[in-house]
């Protein structure tokens, strides 16, 4: 693994310390942000911060998944940006993401899994780090975030008139709590988002299956009761997976309805019309019409799943040809158009 680093700055504040270096090669600039009980990676997809710009925070899915990958005779390769066109976005925004909790923003094969998410054992499919899966709750995820944007906000290259949260999957719920918590973001952007939680996804699954009949409505029934069981087991502290699985399950799967309905900021929702978990997202104008609210729109892309890519002719995701693109795209244009108006 190799990390060229062409600038080192440390500054000891208190109990924070705080360093900065570009990464060689793939124009990011990355922070580091350390205290007593954490540290805090993250990056800003430039090297230029000598221009004035707002922050747009984009929060990441779940699990472990560095923000770089390092391949034999690939060099780095930036991972969470890359269905974007970053080039335009950054010209109006410096965007930045922060790393998983306890998961290096650089690894190499020999440190992932089939699904790129970093392990301590690629023999071992879900060999996560235990102080990742300790972790990987939302309270967390939010409080680091603030932190960032509390120590960004003091930059001279920051433009602390907007403040732009969006988030994916996992990352939505992140930044609907973010916002929420932080009266500063102007503009709020959720894609492929379930605001009745984890769980919901789990069980609205099993109903679509049975109803494609890929499974019987007996087989989902005793599955779901399974789900329920072990739900129920995260709420038992004398259970065995109390400790390594509750706060993640339990933060993640209660509802944010309420709180989404309840936001002042502007809000942008979008999700494909294959996309299971984003189901509810339907019935969300109903509800922000019953509070006569008009901060939110919520958009439906045809014909595309979880991640933006066009669902082909046999069920499967087109990964030739995703839309993620377009979608964030689209997202910016609207950012623009509610800040000249607000």
């Amino acid at each position: 693994m190799t990390h060229k680093i062409l600038l080192t700055i440390f500054i000891a504040v208190t109990l924070i310390g705080f360093s900065q270096n570009n990464i060689e090669g793939v124009g990011y600039t990355h922070f580091q942000l350390k205290s007593k009980n954490d540290t805090i990676d993250f990056v800003i997809a430039d090297t230029n911060l000598t221009v004035k710009k707002p922050i747009l925070l984009f929060c990441q899915g779940s699990l472990p998944v560095p923000l770089f990958f390092d391949f034999p005779n690939q060099g780095i390769i930036p991972v969470t940006l890359n269905n974007f066109d970053v080039s335009e976005m950054k010209k109006q925004y410096h965007i930045v993401v922060i790393s998983m909790p306890k998961t290096p923003i650089i690894a190499g094969i020999d440190h992932l899994n089939k699904s790129y998410n970093y392990v301590l054992d690629t023999a071992q499919e879900h060999s996560y780090s235990p102080a990742f899966l300790k972790a990987d709750y939302l309270d967390n995820y939010v409080n680091r975030a603030n932190r960032v944007l509390k120590f960004l906000s003091k930059q001279k290259w920051v433009n602390s008139n907007q403040l732009i949260i969006a988030g994916h999957s996992q990352g939505s719920h992140i930044a609907l709590e973010i916002a929420s918590t932080n009266k500063k973001v102007t503009e709020l952007g959720l894609f492929g988002f379930n605001p009745l939680g984890r769980i919901d996804q789990a069980i609205r699954m099993l109903r679509k299956q049975a109803e494609a009949g890929e499974i019987s409505w007996e087989q989902a029934d005793s599955i779901q009761l399974t789900i329920l069981s072990d739900y129920e087991g995260y709420f038992d502290p004398d259970l065995p997976n109390h400790e390594t699985f509750a706060k993640s399950w339990v933060s993640f799967s209660r509802s944010q309805l309420n709180k989404l309905i309840n936001l002042k900021t502007s809000v942008y929702i979008a999700y494909g019309s294959n996309d299971i978990n984003s189901d509810f997202c339907d019935l969300l104008p109903l509800y922000f019409i019953e509070q006569r609210k008009t901060n939110c729109k919520v958009i439906r892309y045809p014909n595309l799943e979880h991640n933006f890519f066009p669902i082909n002719e046999n069920g499967q995701p087109d990964y030739e040809n995703g839309k993620w693109i377009s979608v964030m795209n689209e997202f910016i244009i609207w950012t623009n158009n509610t800040a000249n108006t607000r």
